[in-house]
């Protein structure tokens, strides 16, 4: 799934493909807003990304499932 954070005052947005559910994410972003902290996402890679909760300016959370290209039978 990719996540895109936007940062306040920046004109590039944070892309993450990341394994984690949306409801994970959603928990997360709501924890680190609350406790005015960091945001940690982790990618599909493993590697970890901490956005400080002040910067966020939005989150758009993607689809959990990938969609399906191309042709075949289903």
């Amino acid at each position: 799934m990719d996540i895109k954070v936007g940062v306040k005052q920046v004109s590039r947005e944070i892309v993450v493909e990341s394994n984690q559910t949306a409801a994970e994410v959603e928990k997360a972003v709501a924890t680190a807003l609350g406790e005015d902290s960091v945001l940690v996402l982790t990618d599909a890679h493993g590697r970890k990304v901490l956005v400080p909760a002040a910067s966020i300016g939005y989150i758009d959370i993607g689809e959990e499932s990938a969609r399906r290209v191309g042709f075949g039978s289903s």
